[in-house]
């Protein structure tokens, strides 16, 4: 890219883009940006590396920065005034994708985590196992990977290790992310309906994943979550190696999976020959999916087993992963990022099994360009099981979308109270903290999930449980 060394991220408090900003910044340029919706963690952490944000967007931010190279992100669209000025400007610009495939990737061995649920958590967690390796890897997650305290690491080893989005590129290339990352080894983990916004169907979603199939090397490996129906039906497509995974199913499996005290543990084999006995500190079968995924490729790298059974033990997960936020007198506050019915789930399936007799409230914002869509609400209702008592927020931005194609929180809550659960939908965040902090007793579990900042709605429950008025 001509090697400028002033670059401007429009968009630069999105995870990957305040990732790839500190990447930047950590190389040697001079990083600035502007975003709408500026919140922690992300102000924060580029507060922390003293990179200048401009809250809000406008052509004189530009104008002060004098950029070499515009990097915009992908929730951007024509008629946002900053890219009206790039274009008007004739600047150079390019896509987030773009940009780290040929500042970072390039002469890599590009480890690609791809699917619809879980790519943050396992991203960070093969990161970190080739870190204890000794092996110095790049990668760029999607969330703040806790053994590193943040979103990247650009480093002199071999691997670097990114989280592949389906999502679109930006609103000049409408594919998908990660066609860009010159994939080498790709863990597919699973593959369903999502990003309703962009995506018509499932088929247009299986489109999208054999192009990123179709482009791994005969050389590579993909690693394939058989568990998924969609991945087995995709992957008799590949050229590379292929490796199938799963629960019990595919050429490696993970075995005699079980709660412990503090994750789980399981055995992994490999056409039936024992591999090796793990444990995680991470509730839920799906963590296990995760962590057979990444011992795959940790076996494809030539790592030793009790090298990766340190990392797994030491592997402190992603915030806003069921984050514990708090526990006040005994009433346990967490964050989630889930925001897919099936992640919903999941997530507080997790739970469920780690705390099988007591109480869990689920608190849902539905803020997701998926989540908003009416096409989910009864996946929704189904997912939400596992809770005891369910409270949802209003939709985020309802207004500027169309009602009938719109998610309805009290549908979802009606639809849930008629299978026997507790179920409410609420006006406002502080009419839903009024509520629990009413109700909550010692023991009780509340699962907090937005893949947004949901009015700080955390905070404020946990300073309400210690007495304060938030």
């Amino acid at each position: 890219m001509n090697n400028p060394k002033n670059i401007y991220l429009i968009g630069i408090c999105g995870t990957a883009m305040a990732s790839l900003a500190g990447m930047l910044r950590e190389s040697g340029y001079v990083v600035s940006g502007s975003d709408s919706d500026v919140y922690p963690p992300m102000s924060d952490f580029l507060d922390q590396l003293g990179i200048q944000v401009f809250k809000g967007y406008n052509a004189e931010n530009l104008k002060k920065a004098a950029p070499d190279l515009v990097v915009v992100g992908n929730a951007l669209s024509r008629g946002n005034v900053e890219v009206e000025y790039v274009l008007d400007s004739s600047m150079r610009y390019a896509s987030m994708a773009e940009t780290v495939k040929e500042f970072f990737i390039r002469g890599k061995n590009s480890i690609v985590i791809a699917g619809t649920h879980g790519k943050t958590t396992t991203t960070a967690m093969l990161a970190w196992i080739l870190d204890v390796a000794g092996r110095k890897p790049s990668f760029l997650v999607g969330g703040i990977a806790e053994n590193f305290g943040r979103n990247f690491q650009v480093s002199g080893g071999p691997d670097f290790v990114i989280e592949g989005d389906e999502y679109d590129t930006a609103f000049f290339d409408k594919g998908p992310k990660f066609l860009h990352y010159l994939p080498r080894i790709v863990l597919l983990k699973n593959i369903e309906f999502d990003h309703a916004d962009i995506y018509a169907d499932l088929e247009a979603i299986k489109t999208a994943f054999r192009r990123l199939i179709n482009i791994v090397p005969r050389s590579g490996l993909i690693v394939a979550g058989v568990d998924s129906p969609v991945v087995r039906e995709l992957i008799p497509a590949a050229f590379s190696r292929v490796a199938t995974a799963g629960i019990g199913v595919g050429e490696w499996q993970a075995r005699n999976v079980a709660p412990t005290a503090d994750g789980m543990s399981f055995e992994v084999t490999q056409a039936d020959s024992m591999i090796g006995s793990f444990t995680i500190p991470m509730a839920g079968t799906f963590n296990v999916q995760n962590a057979l995924g990444a011992i795959i490729v940790a076996k494809e790298l030539g790592i030793e087993n009790h090298v990766i059974q340190t990392a797994l033990t030491t592997f402190k997960s992603v915030k806003r992963r069921l984050e514990l936020r708090g526990d006040v007198n005994g009433v346990r506050v967490y964050d989630d990022f889930a925001h897919h019915p099936t992640a919903v789930l999941e997530t507080l399936r997790a739970v469920r099994e780690r705390f099988p007799e007591q109480r869990i409230w689920a608190v849902f914002e539905p803020r997701s360009q998926t989540c908003r869509r009416r096409v989910f609400e009864q996946a929704f209702i189904d997912s939400f099981e596992p809770a005891d008592s369910t409270l949802s927020a209003r939709v985020y931005g309802a207004s500027k979308l169309d009602p009938e194609q719109t998610l309805s929180p009290d549908r979802v809550a009606e639809g849930i109270r008629k299978r026997g659960k507790a179920a409410e939908a609420f006006a406002t965040t502080g009419d839903i903290v009024d509520y629990l902090a009413s109700r909550v007793q010692p023991g009780d579990h509340v699962v907090i999930m937005s893949n947004g900042g949901f009015d700080n709605i955390h905070n404020k429950l946990l300073d309400r449980l210690r007495g304060g008025k938030a």
